[in-house]
């Protein structure tokens, strides 16, 4: 497999690699398919003015490249494929973020423009009449046919009703009894593209950031509530906003439990919270909502490794400068009982930050509510698990009196974070009737692929890490100490048929997939509700064939860990359908003319409303109703046309 770059006329495919800047990986995924990766080795951080660095980018767009990759055997090109590269540089915001946004007027009382049909600057749209680029003589190409309505100009197009609107040939019929005479101020549109303080809008959705009101302290608190300090203000911790950015000081609401992470870029040390904080910033005394005051207590704790916090493919310059005691965790328990919190501790993660120019720094903030010393375990449903949310697994625990609980516990998939690469990686959890695949990328290098074994074994050890859970609840709100509510989870060993073995340059049989498959059955229906429940869970594992080709003219590139290969895991939902209905007899299955689910007529079901199948009202009242629409029929066929004919026959037949 071979990358090189060229300009100019498309050259012959060739097997000779050259020197470039991107990174070629492959792995077997069969005996005809191979997954080929390019990965580029260089920054793609935006040059500043002074920066001496040429591994930045010097403009916007950094790389613009064609590559052609071709597929070798020996010396002799087998298959070739053309890659055209645009990248962009990363952009960061300079200035500190902010919630605020653009303010878009609303166009029901203030148009954007007089004329939404001129697109083209300094140039006359076709059709558009209000266009002031339009000469006397481009008006009269297409002066007919002007874009009607709003669009073309005419903010208060003539209602239909207008007498003026309608001509004598195109006239409706109530034309012109019902037509009025009526200024033009007077019509429908009014208020629309209106600019005036004569109309007071609705209130209607804005994009604009929310005014907070003042708060109003409560007595007592309950879910959601927000929490307040004795000084009658909002207890605040950082969260993100419903924009996407975090939000310095977001209210906390009482039983709201969350987890999230800020990303900052930092360019110098910072000077103000939350960032750099003080224990007598962090102690607040807080209501309790008992009548009471809590003050947070402090606990400190330095970090040396920042992997979780700074991006670990940035190497720190010790010449740069270093910002000492940088707050880059808040993680708060808040213990409660009934309407009131009893105590509040705050840890809070400390650590020493070296810039570089710039570091990007994900600072977090959690906030957990405990009652007594316990976290509160939500469930998934009830009984049945909801879409959506998180599947429970679980392992065998002892506990006192030698009794055998469930130990609740998540199952989990990779979550990549920053640079993608799995030292970095985080988890997330299943989640119910919700497919999904994810993955983080693994630097290996010729020294791990001639230790095939160990490479193996740390693979496997690295998905197991995934969760260690053994069972899986079948309903949303299993009971620990009831077995019943628990099945075990399958864990299938790997095909014994795939070769397991590795050559000087690739390894073989890597459990590199983790693949998890859920079946699960809806069992009954509560309040029109389908109750979900998991059925069975087994594990496997996809092995793959990982491969290092190097090249390129430069023989340290194959010893150093530049080389990525994928770990991936995936989950797939699985319902079983189940038959619940009666078995058909053999009258059905003979004659399917007479199978109401197949035909439009249905002749069993003629008298449907006076058989046992029909439950809309009582069969008493639906029998009483049926009799009397007999009575009604033999009434009016003894007193109608039929019956007069027989009186008329019998009595010539007497006469």
């Amino acid at each position: 497999m071979s990358c090189f770059l060229f300009a100019g006329l498309l050259p012959p495919p060739s097997c000779v690699a050259e020197p470039t800047q991107w990174d070629l990986t492959s792995e077997v995924i069969d005996k005809t398919t191979v997954r080929v990766q390019l990965r580029l080795n260089r920054s793609l951080v935006l040059c500043d003015n002074n920066d001496t660095d040429i591994d930045c980018c010097p403009k916007p767009l950094c790389v613009l490249e064609a590559l052609h990759v071709s597929a070798c055997l020996g010396d002799t090109p087998q298959a070739t494929l053309l890659v055209q590269v645009k990248i962009y540089a990363f952009l960061f915001p300079t200035g500190p973020q902010s919630d605020n946004i653009t303010v878009i007027p609303n166009q029901v009382y203030q148009p954007l423009g007089t004329c939404p049909c001129n697109l083209t600057p300094r140039a006359c749209d076709v059709r558009c009449c209000c266009d002031r680029d339009c000469s006397l003589q481009d008006l009269k190409l297409f002066d007919s046919k002007c874009f009607p309505g709003p669009f073309g100009g005419q903010v208060s197009p003539t209602p239909d009703y207008q007498c003026s609107a309608q001509s004598s040939e195109n006239a409706p019929d109530w034309f012109p009894f019902l037509c009025v005479n009526s200024p033009s101020e007077n019509n429908p549109y009014l208020g629309l593209f209106y600019q005036g303080n004569t109309i007071t809008p609705k209130p209607s959705p804005s994009f604009q950031s929310p005014v907070q009101s003042a708060p109003l302290p409560m007595d007592n608190y309950r879910q959601g509530d927000p929490i307040f300090t004795t000084s009658n203000q909002y207890f605040t911790i950082p969260q993100n906003s419903l924009i996407g950015q975090c939000a310095k000081n977001a209210p906390v609401g009482f039983l709201d439990n969350f987890n999230v992470r800020c990303v900052t870029r930092l360019v110098s040390c910072p000077s103000a919270p939350p960032l750099l904080t003080t224990p007598a910033d962090l102690s607040v005394h807080v209501k309790d909502g008992l009548g009471g005051v809590v003050t947070v207590e402090v606990v400190d704790k330095v970090v040396v490794d920042l992997k979780q916090f700074v991006d670990p493919s940035v190497s720190p310059d010790v010449s740069g400068q270093l910002c000492e005691n940088v707050t880059l965790a808040l993680d708060y328990q808040l213990f409660w009982r009934g309407n009131g919190i009893t105590n509040i501790t705050l840890t809070r993660t400390l650590g020493n930050v070296q810039l570089n120019g710039s570091v990007i720094l994900t600072a977090r903030y959690s906030s957990v509510f405990l009652n007594g010393d316990f976290l509160s375990e939500a469930n998934s449903g009830n009984p049945g698990y909801q879409v959506g949310r998180p599947v429970i697994g679980g392992f065998l625990n002892t506990v006192d009196n030698d009794t055998e609980v469930i130990q609740r516990t998540s199952i989990n998939l990779w979550r990549p974070v920053n640079d993608g690469m799995c030292d970095s990686a985080e988890t997330r959890a299943v989640l119910y009737g919700e497919n999904s695949t994810a993955g983080c990328l693994l630097p290996i290098n010729l020294t791990n692929l001639t230790q095939c074994d160990l490479l193996r074994e740390n693979i496997a050890l690295l998905q197991a890490a995934l969760g260690t859970a053994t069972y899986v609840a079948t309903r949303g709100n299993p009971d620990s100490l009831n077995v019943a509510d628990w099945v075990n989870i399958t864990f299938m060993a790997p095909n014994s048929s795939t070769p397991v073995g590795g050559t000087a340059s690739s390894c073989s049989g890597i459990p590199a997939h983790q693949q998890i498959h859920i079946q699960s059955i809806v069992t009954e229906v509560l309040g029109g509700v389908p109750q979900r429940q998991i059925q069975a869970m087994d594990i496997k594992y996809g092995l793959s064939t990982w491969k290092i080709e190097c090249g390129g003219g430069e023989s340290s590139s194959c010893t150093d860990p530049s080389w990525t290969f994928p770990v991936t895991s995936s989950v797939t939902f699985t319902d079983i359908l189940v038959n619940t209905g009666p078995p058909k007899t053999r009258f059905k299955i003979n004659f399917t003319e007479y199978d109401c689910d197949r035909n439009d007529v249905c002749w069993p079901q003629l008298a449907f409303p006076l058989t046992r199948y029909y439950t809309g009202e009582p069969y008493s009242l639906c029998l009483a109703k049926g009799l009397i629409l007999v009575f009604f029929f033999l009434a009016a066929s003894i007193l109608g046309t039929p019956w007069k004919q027989i009186r008329q026959a019998w009595n010539s037949a007497s006469l």
